[in-house]
């Protein structure tokens, strides 16, 4: 016998509610940590890293994982 799916179809997050209805989600991983080892602590400021986040939304991500 199979186990019932018991995954959340909706996460609430304050007054946003995300879907896992119809498609995966696209998480943007966006790292602001200064001595990144990955990649050097790229973002140098916080104007940048609000441009980076802008441009992953504008590339499909619906949520951004800040890390750092």
């Amino acid at each position: 016998m199979q186990k019932p799916d018991t995954t959340p179809k909706t996460w609430k997050i304050g007054r946003r509610v995300l879907s896992f209805k119809k498609r995966p989600l696209v998480m943007g991983i966006l790292n602001v940590t200064p001595d990144s080892f990955s990649d050097g602590g790229r973002l140098k400021d916080v104007a940048a890293a609000i441009d980076m986040a802008r441009a992953m939304i504008a590339e499909g991500a619906d949520i951004i994982d800040i890390g750092g």
